[in-house]
Formats: C-alpha cells, structure tokens, sequence
C-alpha cells in the first residue's frame, strides 16, 4: 500500500511543474468524451442488472424513461456548470411572480425632494379656537330648536360700535350666564368667547363677526331665543358690521360712558340708517367714570347724559331720511338704553334697578321715572321735576348712581367690616376666603350676584326689537330687487315658513380646517331641510343671464355658537342658520332658493361705507406653488367681504383691502390657513382714479373700422356730490323716466331734456360716472341710434372701467354724445364695430378735458392728551395732511383731533403718531373722499429723480409713471392711438392744444 502511494505522488509531480502549471498530456474536452460515452454500445451487467429490470417494471407507470431522467440530468449538469454575468443573476422573484396581474411602476428618478418625509405627519390646523365638545348649557338644544319655530320668541340682533367699547365683554356677560363653564383663560384677561381666532386673541381685538345664538329669559321667567352677531369695531372692518345689520333686526349700540361718541359710532349709526334699523344704546365701562376719572355721582350724570344726547344728535343726522327721525331716538326713560361694566360681570336697566331696589312699587314707572330733572321729595313720596332745596338730588343721582358707588368705595376701600355690612345689605352669598380676595375678582362677584342674570337686556330686546314677521315687509322692500307682488315677493313680506325658499347669505366663514366653507344666511322664506337640493344665484344673476347660478345639495344645517355648532335637520323663515355645502359658487353675497321657483331675483348687494384702497402684489417665493397661492387668495376673497383680488396684465396678482391692519390679516390667513406656503409681498400702495376739471376744448370724433358709423362725444365734470349719491344708491338705473328727472332737476338743477336723457351710469349699474344722449332728433336718426344704444353703452363702461391715464378707473366725468351717424346696414353696425369706437371716442373726449389723478383720502380720528397735539400737527404736515378741528373731550382729560391724510402717505403714520407721543395718543383711520392730486399727469417736462421726493407740482406725474411701470406699460401716454388722422389734424389747428 505504500509502494502505490508514494508510485501516485511521483506521477503527479511529473504533471505539474514548480511553479504549479499543469505540463501533463492534453486532456479530451467534455464534448469529446460526451461523443464517446455515446457511441459506446450498452453491456449487460449479468443477472444483477435483470433483477434491476424486474424491479423497475413493477413500478409505478407514470415514471419517466430512461432516456427523459438522462436528459433531465444533462440540462440540470449544465445549469450548475453555466456562467450567469452579474446583472443576469436572479436573487429573488420578480414582481409579476409576486403579485401576478398587478401593474407595477418602476419610477427612474426620485422626484420627491429630499425635504419632504415619504409618509408626512398629520398636522392638524390650529387657526381658530373651538370646543372640543358641545358645553354644558342652561338650556336644551332641543328647546332652543323649538323656540326657532316661534316667530313671537325670537330676536336677531347686531353689537355694533367703537373699536374698544365693550361690544365683545358684553356678549361675554351672556354666555357666561348661559354657559356655567365658560371661565376667561386667566384672572387678568378677560374671556372673549366670541374672539375664536387666533389672532383676535394675540391682537386684542374682533376682526370677524361672529354669530351666536342663546337662550336668555326676560325679567318674566319668558325664554327669547336671541341670535346675536359680534361685529369688530375697528374702521377697517365696517364691512363686516354692514353683513351683519343686513341679517339683523335692530342693532344694539355700544358705547364707552368716558369716550362718549366717536368716528366709529356715528359710522355704526350711519349703517344702522341706511337699513332703517332701531337702535338700543347700551352705555358700557361704567367703573372708569368711578375708578379712572373719580368723578363725583352728579357729575358722572351729567357726563351720561351728555354721551345720551350726542347719540340722539347723531341719530335725528343720519334717520333724516326716514318717515319718523323721533321714533328712532333712544333715552333711559324709555328703557331703550342699558347700563354696562363687562370687566366686573353686570348690565342693567333702569327698570331692572328698580325692581331690585324696590320690589315692592312697579318697577316699570319708577324706572321712567329715574332719569332726567327729576327730584324725590320723601315727605309726600312723589317725584318733583324742580328742586325742593339745594341738597335735593336728581333721582338717577340718589337712586341709581350713590348705591352703585357706595358698592365699589366699599369694596376698593378694603374695609373688611363695611364689606361685610354691604353684603348682608344686599343679600349677596360670599364665603370667608373671597373676602380676601383681588379687588377686580371680589368686585366682580359681589356685583354680578346683587344684579343677577342679564335680564334687563332681555327686557329691552323683546320690547324694542321687532319680530322677524314684524319687519318682513321693510326688509323686503330694502334688500329683495325682484317684484313685490309676485308669489316669491309676497312670501318674503310677511315671512312665510310654508312659502318658497328665500335665503339671503351675507357671509362666510371658513371650517375648522379651513378646506370648506359655511354660508351664513337668514332664511326669509320657506324651510331649509337638510340634503335639500337648492339653487344658488350670484350677484351677477338676472333674468337675462343666468350664468352665475349653481345647483347645490345642502349637506348640513347648524345653530351658530361661535366655538361649536349645532347641527340641525330644518330651519323656517326668521331664522339665522350656518348651511354648509353651497358655498362653492358664492364670491361674496348670493340667493338661496329651490329650483322649482321661476320668477326669482336675487337680494341686492351691500353697500358699504368704505372702499378698499390700499394694494398689494404678492408672489410665492417658490414660483412652483403657485396653483397654491391662487386657491388661497380664492378663499381669500370668499371670507372678506371688501377684499378684490386682480391679476394685471402683466401677471401680477394684487390684493385690495381697507387699511395696513385689512391687509395684514389677510396675509395672515394666506399664509397661515389658506395655502401655508411662503408669500412674498410688495410695498403697499394705492389705487387711484382718473377724473376731469374742465370741458373738452373739441368735441372729439371717431369713426368706425370700416368707415361707415361715426360718433361725437364731449366730456366734462359732474357737479359736485352727484358721484356719491349714484355710489350710495340715493338714485338707481332702474327709475322710470319720470323719478330720475325729478331726482335730477331737484338736486341739481339739471334740465328737463338732459335729466331725462341719461343712458347710463359707468363702470357698472351705480358707477360715479353718466352718459348722457345730448343728440338732436332733427341731426340725428333717433331710430338708428336707439338700435345701437346698448353697444355705446357697453364702449363706455369698458372705457370708465380702466382710463387712459393708467388704466385706473374714471370718477366724476360726464360724457354727453352729441352726433351720431349709424349705417342703414345692419351688418355695417355690429357690436364689434361701435363698440371700440364708442371707447376711443370717450377717451379722445377724456384727454382734451384737462385730465387729472385723484387720490383716496383718510378721515383721520386722534385721541391725545393736551401736550402732545404739537407733535400731531408736525407729522400731519410731513405728510400732506391737515387738520380740521381740534377739542377736547367732554368729562374726560383727552382732546380729539380730526384730521385728512392722503393713502398714499399713510402707511406707517399710526406707528409713528404713537411712537412721537410715547404711546399716549390713539388712532384711527377710515375712507373718506378722492381728492384731485396736484399736477399735470400729462407734462413731460417735469424730471423725475431716483431715491428724491418730488415736490407738489410733479405728484401727478410721478403716481402715473409709477402705477405704468408697475403695470408692465410704457411711461409715456400714446395720445394719438385714442384719435382719428381728422382728429388730430383739427388739433393741429388749434394754437392752445399742447396735448400731442
């Protein structure tokens, strides 16, 4: 054995040599040998290999032949041995072996940017505060959705007034009394319920209305279902408080007892006026007169009377207009006015007082009876209206002012045994440790248990608020444009729940998440069921086109409760309901009705007391989010009701609002709730008009395109204040004939032929401009000119609607057609020939009037101590402003300075008022009137420098070149392109035409 295996190393060495190579013979490749192994025949293996046959045979005889398990085992030798390259290796199966039929996408490139989380987190919006679930109340939704079916039981009514007034502290009173669980979010802030955004809270002030309805019980024990809406009082937002008197039955005015009246509430009053709405005068902060100004009870009467007088004042202005000024006037002794002090929790009436004082007399004629020169004389117990001595005292001062001051010395004086004497005096339930209480908390409980519930205000709303049946009639007459005889019209004038669907939807307000929207609406006829089909028609919508109608399916009803909502199946004609589902075709305001009603009209749109002046451009700073920013200035322009959203010609995307404070809560909602992306944000400026201040030198001429009509026209100005009565609705185009030369020939002394001539008003049905038919029957064929009368019409709305100036719309211009030769062929005088012609013969007339700019202007209302109306009057002068008067405030160490300041130079002026008097002076400002910019807008010998102010003369100018430039136009006005080769060949002619 070992003689063999030392023989075998041998031979291998011999094959290999010493660096390892294989130098043996060649070897026969594996197809060779395959070749041999195949050729050679088979030999028996002897008797073995049959009993291996028999074996076989006696198996199973679906098993494969000899030759199929060769070929099985060749193909499976060659499979081991064959070379597979790397990128033909199969690791595992293939998509299609996994999941079979399914369609399988292989994404080449990753086109998520690596910022972005595959899977993002839920975020949920935190844009506005709201419960969680619906609050213990003191009443049942159920019986709150009783009472929405009887007409007697319910009130609508609107808190209006100054910014600062109380009107959110009072609307606090009643939902603290309604909701035992509401408490503000600390001890020195107050609660605010109806402030549901974010930003109301940060800023300190109402930026939205908001709606709420309760249940609150009269001085009876009778429960009124009150659905009241909480408007902001800054100017800004008047707007929003014009929504809600639209919906609103009456308005209760708020009023601060030291600031008296203000710019803001002769504004509310004016709003109130123009719906002929009553007024309940509600007198709030009444411990300022104590605790802030230490006035002495006789003069803090006359410092109540006073404000009492200057809103009836106010009153008998505004209600001119109407039948019966007087009925509208408040006083306590009617009990339209209440007494308020939101801070320490109580309201009241004088009626309310004397039954708590005396509930043994009739409280209803002693509460008459506490106001006014009235004088108790305690010998006979009767009021005398002279004095029985010199001690003797107004009864208000005695019965009502004294009890209430001894109420607050006692508790500020901190005199633990005359406090306790005072609350056993008025039966108030106080525990050992509140008598050590903060001043403000313990003077908020003593007060509010001895007044109780807000009963006098119950009292004073069911007795001076009307009914919803009971103010059908005028509402319809004020708000409802379609015939008052027809079915429809007669179901809105007297509130009928059996009657066709009416809904008048004012506003809207944005989802806790803010992906949809609930329309606000009073419903002023009919019934609103829930997946109700409705139709839903637009501001644009007439019997003549209907393009601005929408089917809608009503997905939801809710009772608005500020924080929370309250779903609903049905509501009748009266109420005020949030209806969710309709709100994708509503811009601003719409009408709510079924399809089955033919003859309908839609509620006429609100009309505002201020306009929306200041502009910005925005952009996204990622050009790619675009489509974003666009849907958000969409939902932008749904939930402001003065907000306009533009794109100008050269792309730019523009948003128009009040003031700095309209604008930035707009951006903030853009950014914040309405797209979340980042905005980049222009300068603000301000929009302008175009206006006349002559005759045209010429009367001014076009022709047609194809040389075959011809129009003459001269412009000139309006006389003054005719712009704002066709603005404010005082005469509409839809007059006969007869009302409007009346209206005509009484104000303005027009005459009868010119005053009833009047084609149109431009840019729209009550733009401040008119068109009048100045043409002579004897040179003109009045039958061919009344065949194109509406396509001159058209020409000239497109032409006020965007001047020639910088297409800036035009004001205060009346344009008088003189002449007129229209084709026999009625092809010859298309549309599409007389209307261009009618813009550019406007134009050419507008040039040759001596063209101006008008700016918008500022009223201006500034509240300062004495010493700081020097620094005032220095900033209004940097800033083109003056001022108009100056005085000092009644009962108060304040002076009001009233003051016009142009837009333009606005912007910053609060900021730097405040930071010259280190805080001590307030301001506000609000739309007041245009104002003609000094300057030649067309003299191009003035020189306009970089980085330098320009000085009064080249104002006009440069506000021209800059609002072309932003606007993607040439600097430079092309006069010619607005006149014919004969016209201007004839103002060649004339020496003192410098205008080419």
């Amino acid at each position: 054995r070992n003689a063999v295996e030392v023989q075998r190393s041998n031979m291998e060495e011999e094959l290999y040599d010493e660096f390892g190579n294989y130098i043996g013979r060649e070897l026969d490749s594996d197809e060779e040998q395959g070749d041999e192994r195949a050729e050679q025949p088979s030999v028996s293996a002897g008797p073995q290999s049959s009993e291996w046959e028999n074996d076989m045979k006696d198996s199973d005889d679906e098993a494969p032949e000899p030759s199929e398990r060769a070929m099985e085992a060749v193909e499976e030798d060659e499979a081991g041995t064959a070379v597979v390259l790397y990128e033909d290796k199969k690791y595992y199966p293939d998509a299609h072996e996994v999941f079979g039929d399914a369609e399988t996408r292989i994404e080449d490139e990753d086109t998520q940017p690596l910022t972005q989380p595959i899977i993002a987190p839920v975020t949920a919006k935190k844009t506005q505060l709201s419960e969680k679930t619906i609050p213990e109340t003191t009443f049942a939704s159920e019986f709150l959705c009783h009472l929405m079916d009887v007409p007697a039981a319910r009130r609508n009514v609107a808190v209006i007034g100054h910014l600062g007034h109380g009107k959110t502290c009072l609307v606090d009173l009643f939902v603290q009394q309604t909701h035992p669980k509401a408490a503000p979010p600390s001890e020195d802030r107050d609660l605010k319920y109806t402030d549901n955004r974010l930003d109301e809270q940060e800023r300190g002030i109402s930026v939205k209305s908001t709606p709420i309805s309760l249940v609150l019980p009269d001085s009876r024990g009778k429960s009124f279902l009150v659905n009241i809406i909480d408007t902001p009082g800054h100017p800004n937002f008047s707007d929003e408080m014009s929504c809600a008197l639209r919906v609103a039955d009456a308005a209760i005015l708020v009023v601060d007892a030291v600031e008296g009246c203000m710019m803001g509430t002769t504004r509310a009053i004016a709003a109130c006026a123009r719906e002929e709405l009553p007024i309940v005068l509600c007198l709030t902060k009444l411990d300022r007169l104590i605790l802030e100004l230490h006035l002495p009870p006789l003069d803090a009467y006359f410092k109540l009377k006073h404000t009492v007088d200057e809103i009836n004042v106010a009153i008998q202005e505004q209600y001119a207009a109407t039948s019966d000024p007087s009925s509208f006037l408040v006083s306590p002794a009617r009990g339209n006015v209440l007494f308020s002090c939101g801070a320490h929790g109580y309201s009241f009436s004088l009626a309310q007082f004397a039954a708590l004082t005396a509930p043994q007399v009739d409280s209803a004629a002693f509460g008459r009876r506490l106001w006014g020169d009235l004088y108790f004389d305690e010998k006979s117990r009767k009021f005398s209206p002279s004095p029985l001595h010199t001690q003797s005292k107004r009864s208000f001062v005695q019965f009502v002012l004294e009890p209430l001051y001894k109420m607050y010395s006692t508790v500020v004086g901190e005199d633990t045994d005359e406090l306790r004497k005072l609350v056993d005096e008025l039966q108030v339930q106080i525990s050992h440790d509140q008598f050590f209480m903060d001043t403000k908390p313990l003077l908020k409980h003593i007060i509010g248990q001895f007044f109780g519930d807000q009963v006098g205000f119950v009292d004073a709303v069911s007795q001076f608020v009307p009914s919803a049946v009971d103010v059908a009639s005028k509402k319809s007459v004020l708000s409802y444009s379609g015939s008052q005889d027809s079915d429809l019209g007669r179901s809105i004038s007297s509130c009928d729940p059996s009657g066709p669907l009416s809904i008048h939807v004012v506003k809207q307000f944005p989802t806790s998440d803010c992906s949809d929207f609930y329309a606000l609406g009073r419903i002023m006829s009919g019934t609103i069921k829930k997946n109700m089909t409705v139709k839903v028609l637009g501001e644009g919508f007439s019997e003549e086109d209907d393009e601005d109608m929408a089917i809608a399916d009503v997905q939801a009803l809710y009772i608005p409760m500020s924080r929370y909502n309250v779903e609903i199946n049905r509501a009748t004609a009266g109420n005020i309901v949030l209806i969710k589902g309709i709100s994708e075709s509503i811009s601003k305001t719409a009408t709510v009705t079924t399809p089955d009603v033919d003859d309908v009209a839609i509620f006429r749109p609100i009309s505002f007391d201020t306009k929306s002046v200041v502009k910005l451009a925005v952009e996204p700073v990622n050009p790619s989010e675009l489509p974003k920013m666009v849907e958000g200035l969409r939902r932008i322009n749904k939930t402001y009701p003065l907000c306009v959203t533009r794109v100008e010609e050269s792309g730019e995307h523009t948003l128009l609002g009040t003031g700095e404070l309209y604008m930035d809560c707009m951006m903030f909602d853009l950014r914040s709730a309405f797209s979340e992306i980042e905005v980049r944000v222009s300068d603000p400026v301000t929009s302008f008009c175009e206006t006349v201040v002559e005759t045209s030198a010429l009367r001014c001429f076009a022709s047609t395109p194809n040389g075959a009509n011809r129009i003459a026209m001269i412009a000139e100005p309006l006389e003054g204040g005719l712009a704002e009565d066709i603005e404010n609705g005082f005469i509409r185009p839809e007059w006969g004939k007869r009302k409007v030369g009346e209206f005509f020939q009484s104000k303005y002394n027009w005459d009868l032929l010119a005053s009833r001539s009047i084609w149109a008003f431009g840019p729209d049905s009550l733009g401040p401009n008119i068109l009048v038919d100045d043409t002579l029957p004897a040179e003109v064929d009045k039958t061919a000119l009344r065949t194109v009368r509406e396509a001159v019409v058209q020409g000239f709305q497109w032409g006020c609607r965007e001047g020639p100036l910088c297409e800036e719309p035009i004001r205060n211009v009346k344009f008088r057609l003189l002449d007129a030769e229209i084709a026999a062929e009625p092809m010859q005088r298309s549309a599409g020939q007389i209307i261009p012609t009618a813009r550019r013969t406007a134009y050419s007339a507008f040039l040759l009037a001596t063209p101006r700019l008008m700016e918008p202007v500022y009223a201006s209302e500034i509240q300062c101590p004495a010493d700081c109306i020097q620094v005032i009057y220095d900033i209004l002068q940097r800033r083109r402003g003056h001022v108009v008067r100056d005085f000092p405030k009644a009962g108060s160490p304040l002076y009001t300075v009233q003051a016009y300041i142009p837009v333009m130079d606005s912007f910053g002026f609060e900021t730097d008022i405040r930071l010259q008097s280190q805080g001590q002076a307030f301001v506000l400002s609000v739309f007041d009137h245009w104002s003609v910019v000094p300057g030649d807008p067309l003299d191009r010998n003035i020189v306009l420098r970089p980085l330098e102010p320009s000085p009064p003369p080249a104002l006009a100018r440069e506000f021209m070149v800059k609002t072309r430039r932003r606007k993607g136009l040439s600097e430079n006005v092309t006069v010619t392109k607005f006149f014919d080769e004969p016209m201007l060949m004839e103002i060649a002619q004339q020496e003192n035409l410098d205008i080419l």
